[in-house]
């Protein structure tokens, strides 16, 4: 079994994940039968650990890790490699990919770009 967590740095502001909440259910949406979760780095529960935790009782064996940051500060280039090579450690049974931060994707600079331009309107899929 195969799942994916989305990893945010968390915030005191509960609506502050609400885009991340938002990326899960439309992967949901696109694959039904998909296992995601949402994991923070701080403040905002769950964190990263527990939610692995969680994944491995339910006899995931391989899990994705998709950091959703823009930029690639010190979070994403330093504490969260450390963070997954203890997960390693912990749970040797199963496999960890470390995906590189979302704005490092071109598709996602692209498509900011293109929201970005004057005079461009941007349309999400679930209002098309």
């Amino acid at each position: 079994m195969q799942a994916t967590i989305l990893f945010g740095h968390g915030s005191r502001d509960p609506v502050w994940r609400v885009p991340i909440d938002t990326v899960a259910q439309r992967m949901l949406a696109l694959d039904p039968q998909c296992c995601v979760r949402c994991a923070f780095l701080e403040i905002t529960p769950p964190d990263l650990a527990s939610t692995t935790a969680e994944l491995v009782v339910l006899g995931v064996r391989s899990i994705t890790i998709v950091p959703m940051f823009l930029g690639v500060g010190r979070h994403a280039r330093e504490d969260l490699p450390v963070l997954v090579e203890q997960l390693r450690r912990d749970y040797p049974q199963v496999s960890f990919v470390l995906q590189p931060s979302v704005g490092e994707d071109a598709r996602v600079v692209e498509l900011l770009a293109q929201i970005a331009l004057p005079g461009e309107t941007f349309q999400s899929q679930a209002d098309a």
